[in-house]
């Protein structure tokens, strides 16, 4: 057995190094900071810190380099460690939630520090990220006096999502700085462009964004990826906005080249998948399905956004993601995932009216409208000031479901447009559908009542009382309806209703018709009609196209003469080649373009009896015939074609055996 090697002497603490001077080691920790290797120097602050345990500015360092390194949580749990040393972390353990998205917690750990423009403005990003909108704009709005770089990009990101994009101007101009002075607030500039419909102008600014985004990138010495990835959102927007002026295939290429490129950060490639989907609808709903599932978190089954990408994106815009992903599955009917994604959502936005209304689209396609109907009546009462498109969307499922009552009474519900002529025409249909004669008049009756009180310019009075007039009509109320065409005579003067009014008077008060009678004017072209022989005959028939006879009886007279005039033209009838029509032959046959099996003449043909006698022993014409089938026939293999595709081929033709 072979011998033991000897270990070898550990070095006695009195023989190793002394560690290296504390000066040397805060010049070297500079030198790291001052290099940007931020990693080098967390060593070297623990090293001062295994010398000078307590040593604030080490501790400091540390912290600080740990967060430029991306270390989140180490920097958050040296900070802890730290956390009974005489210096302040409040701000950084602010910054440090704030990075891991615990918005609160850094919100209330922000509230012990002093008040300084570092600390509101990492208030104002907090408060950004909780959708805190207003307080946020107020805080960028104290920091205006401060210098702090790029605070008008902040500022107008803010009034852009606040939806108040007409105040951007105005902020610009008070801070005195110009949309194209970065690509940045070009960018935002031109997004406030867009929330206030002017989309050529954002257009035009987005280019701009993009010329002195490449310009200012390549001063900067990156390379050509990373100058793509940092303005992929301008290309995004600018996309964007291309679709909502109509230009569709150029979007669409667009959209489809920054996805295969995957040369975008997370968030602007999620927005091109969603807004790609969203122009093709249902044509391509498994690509749709499929470019989604780019986006979802890789370790879990069922579709969630992934955490990186869910904490970069707005609630609006993860809204409108789950939103497709949940119509995409409806198309391709897969209900149950439809289904627990709806319920995921309502957790996710509590208060939002999308969740609710997918919920009632699931609902209507497995055919549970009254279902969906209770859901939405049940949301509309819980949050009324958001109810206005959930009842809209309750009178379409009613409507739809053949339930008139349910969606006039959601219609009804909404006052804000009780009055409009396409609102009233909805309701009057549906209360005549439910049988409700007498609710769809006082429909009518107050649309006309809110309309004569009206002082818009855009007045609809005359087109409400018109279809009012002719409702009463339809159902048998001719007093009602005269008097309606009476105030629209007097009021609009209007012609069409003088005729309603003198057609309708004349059933009701013959007088009154006369007399309104007398104010239209005399058919050009008709001098006079004999009433006697009128009422002899037994009356007008219906014409085709009689709805002309006005234009034809003024302009009879007028051609008359020029008819007679003309003479029309006699040409000579073209036979076939080598036809004589003085002696044309037997007539054609009247049956030549039936088929034969259709024609008097055609006789089938007799079968041949004698091929159906058996001769010889029993079993012999099987067997031989077998063997003929099998020669003839041979067995083949399976093909690359589907049956569907295979050409049909004639069918071989059997020997007959011999007995």
């Amino acid at each position: 057995m072979a011998p033991k090697p000897k270990e070898k002497p550990k070095p006695s603490p009195a023989t190793s190094q002394p560690p290296p001077p504390i000066e040397d080691l805060f010049a070297s920790l500079n030198k790291h900071i001052q290099r940007s290797e931020f990693e080098q120097a967390v060593k070297v602050a623990d090293q001062v810190l295994s010398i000078a345990p307590g040593d604030e500015d080490a501790i400091r360092c540390k912290v600080v380099a740990l967060i430029k390194a991306d270390s989140i949580d180490e920097a958050l749990s040296a900070i802890r460690t730290y956390q009974k040393s005489p210096v302040d972390f409040s701000f950084f353990q602010a910054y440090c939630l704030y990075r891991q998205n615990k918005l609160d917690e850094a919100l209330d750990s922000l509230k012990v520090q002093e008040r300084n423009s570092a600390s509101m403005l990492l208030e104002s990003q907090i408060l950004y990220r909780l959708e805190k909108l207003g307080a946020c704009i107020d805080i960028y709005q104290k920091l205006q006096k401060s210098k702090i770089d790029s605070l008008e990009i902040n500022s107008v990101a803010s009034l852009v999502a606040a939806g108040r994009a007409s105040e951007v101007q105005g902020m610009m101009e008070a801070l005195r700085v110009k949309a194209t002075s970065s690509f940045e607030l070009a960018f935002n500039t031109a997004c406030s462009l867009i929330d206030r419909n002017k989309y050529s102008d954002a257009e035009q600014l987005l280019l701009s964004a993009r010329r002195i985004g490449q310009e200012t990138l390549m001063e900067d010495n990156l390379p050509d990826d990373e100058i793509e990835i940092e303005l992929a959102p301008i290309a995004v927007q600018l996309a964007y906005v291309k679709q909502l002026l109509g230009h569709r295939q150029e979007v669409t290429e667009a959209y489809t080249d920054l996805i295969k490129q995957d040369l975008a950060d997370e968030s602007s490639l999620a927005v091109a998948v969603n807004n790609l989907i969203a122009l093709k609808g249902p044509k391509d709903v498994s690509d749709g399905l499929r470019k989604f599932d780019r986006l979802k978190e890789k370790e879990l089954q069922n579709f969630q956004l992934a955490r990186g990408l869910d904490l970069k994106l707005s609630r609006k815009q993860r809204e409108a993601i789950y939103a497709n992903r949940i119509l995409l599955l409806l198309h391709a009917n897969r209900m149950d995932q439809a289904r627990e994604l709806v319920a995921t959502l309502s957790e996710m936005f509590p208060d939002s009216v999308m969740p609710v209304l997918l919920q009632a689209a699931v609902l209507v396609r497995e055919n549970k409208a009254g279902k969906a109907e209770e859901i939405l009546a049940q949301f509309s009462a819980k949050f009324p000031e958001k109810s206005k498109i959930v009842l809209l969307a309750r009178a379409q499922v009613a409507a739809a479901a053949n339930h008139p009552q349910v969606a006039a009474e959601s219609l009804a519900k909404i006052p804000d447009i009780q009055h409009m002529p396409a609102t009233v025409a909805t309701l009057v249909s549906l209360k005549e559908r439910a049988g409700d004669i007498d609710g769809a008049a006082a429909v009518l009756d107050g649309a006309i009542k809110w309309w004569s009180n009206s002082m818009t310019d855009d007045n609809k009075l005359s087109v409400i009382m018109q279809e009012t007039a002719s409702f009463m009509l339809r159902h048998g109320r001719e007093k009602d309806a005269a008097s309606l065409y009476e105030q629209l005579v007097k009021s609009h003067g209007s012609v069409e209703a003088l005729v309603g009014l003198v057609t309708t008077a004349a059933r009701v008060d013959v007088n009154k018709a006369e007399a309104y009678e007398q104010q239209l004017k005399p058919l050009p072209g008709l001098k006079g009609v004999n009433v006697d022989s009128l009422e002899k005959t037994s009356g007008a028939k219906h014409v085709e196209g009689a709805f002309h006879d006005r234009v034809v009886a003024e302009a009879y007279e007028e051609g008359k003469n020029k008819a007679k005039a003309k003479k029309k033209r006699k040409r000579k009838p073209k036979y076939p080649k080598g036809f004589d029509p003085a002696n044309p032959g037997p007539p054609p046959d009247p049956e030549r373009w039936l088929p034969r099996r259709e024609r008097s003449s055609y006789r089938p043909k007799r079968k041949d009896k004698r091929a159906a006698q058996i001769r010889g022993s029993q079993g012999a014409v099987a067997k031989e015939k077998n063997e003929a089938d099998a020669k003839s026939n041979p067995v083949k293999g399976p093909s690359q074609n589907s049956p569907a595709d295979q050409p049909k081929s004639k069918p071989s033709k059997k020997k007959k055996s011999r007995n």
